[in-house]
């Protein structure tokens, strides 16, 4: 028995334990299946770092895409790149995660992540430009190289290397509204192309991957100021946000933060300088109106100025950040479907106490019953 209002003994919540990933809120520290995020930026590519957390294996490489046009090009990337996975499995035969074994998953979800890449390559591009010659494409190594010319036609070195560490460092981070997405369509035994568009889905709004585009705006409305202070106070004064300071998790620093600032130093992004003094200039003001609390900058404050140092326009934003986490929501749907456990959210109703249908506004107003004669 259950006292009422109490949740049965099972309800195949979402799972409360993984081991993709660590986020230390002490220590300030980000874990890959135990390896330290700093010790894979510039060292692992991508395409190896989605091995790693994947299956444990840092050999296990993401291949090249395969040749597959983006069925549409609508101006909208995400409504381009979800309606292009939805079409995946059908063409491609990918059977229900609970219908195939692990290898199998694996594989689909290799295929179907760097496909993903692609399609976001491809909408980004847009529908005015001729679509990369495969050929063209094929010259490239990594997978962040094959990501630009496609989109491009070129890849700048330090693009690639910029986009590189950007995917690397945001490729997993546990459980949020996206990979929560994707595990809740994984249990329910999808395929793999279908998991990872919902994980594209929830990306789509505002307050989850697109939150670099802001902080955008907040540095190139400073950046012609001698002093950042006046404007931050202001905004503080008035009850606003600055964003890309403070984290839900770290009670630390923010380590992709740090990871990707220096990565901004060393290729010299334009923006730096301007980001360096809002840093400073921010948290100290943090500080004094929050004695006690730690407000740092967080990953989306530097992959603001990082993805504008590689020319990658703000409403591409979300998109590039679902392609790093394409990497730790394969992780995730190979994760449950080893659970084999169908996630269902319960709730406790607070609604309405029983009445009849009479007491419901409209009643009066309802359409005549049919009748057994039929339509007049």
């Amino acid at each position: 028995m259950t006292t009422p209002g109490e949740p049965p003994p099972f309800t195949g919540t979402m799972p409360r334990t993984t081991a993709i990933a660590e986020a230390d809120p002490d220590g300030g520290v980000l874990r890959y299946r135990g390896v330290d995020v700093r010790e894979l930026v510039g060292v692992v590519p991508f395409d190896r770092v989605w091995g790693l957390l994947v299956v444990d294996d840092l050999r296990h490489r993401l291949p090249p895409a395969d040749i597959f046009p983006l069925p549409a090009r609508t101006g909208d990337m995400s409504a381009d790149v979800v309606s292009a996975l939805a079409s995946v499995s059908p063409v491609w035969g990918f059977g229900p995660l609970h219908d195939i074994d692990d290898a199998t998953a694996v594989d689909h979800l290799a295929r179907a992540s760097v496909l993903m890449l692609s399609f976001v390559a491809q909408s980004a591009r847009g529908p005015d430009l001729p679509v990369v010659p495969q050929r063209v494409v094929d010259t490239a190594g990594s997978v962040a190289e094959r990501f630009l010319v496609r989109w491009r036609g070129e890849a700048d070195p330090r693009h690639v290397e910029a986009l590189d560490a950007y995917f690397v460092t945001a490729a997993e981070h546990g459980f949020n509204a996206s990979t929560a997405t994707t595990r809740l369509v994984a249990s329910t035994g999808a395929d793999v192309a279908t998991c990872l568009a919902a994980g594209m889905s929830a990306i789509s709004g505002p307050l989850h991957g697109g939150a670099p585009a802001r902080v955008l705006r907040l540095l190139e409305a400073v950046a012609d100021l001698d002093d950042p202070t006046p404007y931050l106070t202001a905004r503080l004064d008035s009850g606003r946000r600055i964003m890309g300071f403070g984290h839900s998790v770290y009670r630390a620093r923010d380590p992709r933060a740090d990871v990707i600032r220096e990565v901004c130093r060393r290729l010299d992004a334009p923006l730096f300088e301007v980001a360096d003094a809002v840093d400073r200039t921010a948290t100290a003001l943090l500080t004094e109106r929050h004695p006690g609390h730690d407000l740092h900058t967080n990953l989306d404050f530097w992959a603001a100025v990082l993805l504008s140092f590689a020319e990658v326009p703000p409403n591409a934003f979300s998109s590039l950040f679902g392609c790093a986490r394409s990497a730790g929501w394969s992780a995730h749907i190979l994760e449950q479907k080893r659970l084999g456990i169908v996630i269902r959210p319960y709730a406790q109703y607070v609604g309405r106490p029983p009445r009849p249908v009479t007491d419901v506004a409209g009643w009066e107003d309802r359409p005549p019953p049919p009748t057994s004669e039929g339509p007049p």
